[in-house]
């Protein structure tokens, strides 16, 4: 089984992270390489990433990925559980993607365009998005461990990537405390620290410039 990802991109550590959580053995292709960049272009035209290959299938999107570990490489962690859990757990797997992954990347990505080509509105509105959803995360958090009460799951590999880079780009106000303090949680779980660490040699690839924290 092989993943092509990149250490620093936000939807290959929500994979990567599911991947330590059972330590699932798999080939890493790095998209450092040059070779692994070809290997993928000839799998997925769009190139984008991560891409799960295995016993002749292509896999493609992190959240699909997961769904198809648990179905063919399920571990001891059942990061997707049954019935109404499971269904929570897959709610907030899209509104980390959707409302905290989508707004912060297009506040880096805004910093890539020529200056002249820039979005301020947008990138104001995605600020905004930013704001609500960290508090309505807070409120959720008040008497959980982790985001879908007392288990580690898939909505927690995605919000592991998308609250660590979120609160680089907007950081999360101190009145949110409990998601603040959910954030140190996630960062001290041994996959998302793993998968932190891994990233570290890369920080130089943020846009608005990496903090000297995490």
């Amino acid at each position: 089984m092989k993943l092509y990802a990149h250490p620093f991109s936000s939807y290959s550590q929500k994979v990567l992270i599911a991947l330590y959580a059972n330590a699932t053995p798999f080939e890493y292709r790095s998209l450092e390489e040059p070779s692994a960049n070809a290997e993928l272009a000839a799998l997925w035209p769009l190139k984008r990433f991560p891409v799960l290959v295995d016993q002749g299938r292509t896999i493609l999107e992190a959240t699909t990925i997961i769904e198809y570990l648990q179905i063919h490489h399920r571990g001891a962690v059942r990061l997707i559980p049954e019935g109404d859990a499971g269904v929570e757990v897959r709610m907030l797997d899209r509104v980390f993607d959707n409302y905290v992954m989508t707004p912060m990347q297009k506040i880096v990505l805004d910093r890539l365009r020529p200056e002249p080509d820039r979005d301020p509105y947008g990138v104001t509105e995605a600020r905004g998005v930013l704001d609500r959803i960290y508090g309505w995360l807070d409120e959720r958090l008040t008497s959980r461990t982790w985001i879908a009460g007392d288990t580690f799951t898939l909505a927690d590999c995605a919000a592991a990537p998308s609250l660590f880079y979120a609160d680089w780009a907007h950081p999360i106000p101190p009145t949110c405390t409990h998601l603040r303090a959910y954030r140190v949680r996630l960062l001290a779980h041994p996959s998302v620290a793993r998968a932190v660490d891994e990233a570290r040699p890369y920080r130089r690839y943020f846009p608005l410039g990496a903090p000297d924290r995490d």
